[in-house]
């Protein structure tokens, strides 16, 4: 595995990191909460040792399952991740969505990231993963409601209370983040990005590279549809957020699959599968620090993981490249 430090913190963390929001079950068609464990297991085994979670995932049951996953291991042998900022108990802030939880209950889901609440899910996330502190403490999406100097005062506490280490944010803006950074210095920006959604090059990368901010890609697969086991007639599980975006829509499913045929030779090259070779890419990619990814079951943690052993030659990601960017 490769580790690479994020921002100009000391916190260093595996270039290949467990995304647990399937493991959550929520918006992914459930979980199956022993499958979720072993894969955690599996992916520390062969070197990943960050994980990222949030409170939303399941509405606690991803830390849960993460904080089961991470017991007998070392504490500072692990970095945990972890969100704030979306309240599924508490009506307050703007209305982010609509939706149900695992239970197939009605839920209403709110971003907010007022002081105290900030104060008060940190210490329910601290429980769930059971540890005493979290080694990134991140927003989650932005709140217009609060202001954003009062959202990083409140993590700036933590941190000096020693229950957080460093903080970062997810979904921010160029111009969010630098308002941010007049309160309290950041490490991190955790955002989309992958072959097929790179809309943040136009201006959240620069501005990571200039300032010194490690950028963690979610979705780097684009939620499995660049693994290219998606087809035009994929039939998703009830409950599934999937079956209803635009990128999983028979049209886009099609267009992606012709550019996964152009760059599977180089894939068949290195034995390895597309999904690997598309990890593989995007931790290659201008200002990309990490990317995150998800897994069901230990097979595909540890797959995952695998991308790392690929070395590409700049004649094959130049070759890539022009075939993304004619996309």
């Amino acid at each position: 595995m490769e580790y690479r430090k994020l921002g100009d913190s000391d916190l260093e963390i595996s270039a290949i990191t467990f995304g647990a929001w399937a493991a959550g079950g929520w918006m992914w068609g459930s979980t199956d909460r022993n499958d979720a464990i072993e894969a955690i297991k599996a992916s520390y085994d062969v070197g990943v040792t960050a994980i990222d979670t949030a409170p939303i995932y399941g509405q606690g049951t991803s830390e849960e399952i993460v904080g089961e996953a991470i017991k007998g291991i070392s504490r500072d042998k692990v970095q945990l991740l972890t969100k704030f900022g979306m309240r599924w108990d508490l009506a307050e802030g703007n209305l982010a969505m609509h939706s149900k939880n695992n239970a197939g209950e009605a839920i209403d889901i709110y971003k907010f990231a007022g002081k105290d609440s900030i104060i008060y899910e940190c210490e329910q996330s601290l429980r769930r993963l059971g540890t005493d502190y979290i080694d990134l403490y991140q927003i989650h999406w932005p709140d217009t409601t609060t202001a954003i100097s009062e959202t990083f005062e409140a993590v700036g506490r933590l941190i000096e209370q020693g229950k957080v280490r460093y903080a970062g944010v997810c979904n921010y803006s160029a111009s969010q983040m630098e308002e941010a950074e007049k309160t309290l210095k950041l490490v991190s920006n955790q955002v989309p990005f992958s072959m097929v959604n790179r809309g943040i090059e136009e201006e959240t990368v620069s501005y990571c590279v200039v300032n010194n901010k490690s950028i963690l890609a979610y979705s780097p697969l684009q939620r499995g549809l660049l693994t290219g086991k998606i087809t035009t007639d994929y039939q998703f599980q009830p409950g599934d957020h999937r079956a209803n975006l635009p990128h999983f829509q028979p049209e886009f499913i099609a267009k992606t699959n012709d550019l996964l045929a152009k760059i599977k030779p180089i894939a068949d090259e290195h034995h390895a599968t597309l999904a690997q070779l598309v990890l593989r890419w995007t931790i290659e990619r201008a200002g990309i620090t990490v990317a995150l990814a998800g897994a069901r079951n230990a097979d595909q943690a540890v797959q995952n993981a695998q991308a790392i052993a690929i070395h590409l030659s700049q004649e094959e990601i130049d070759t890539i490249n022009e075939f993304v960017s004619n996309f």
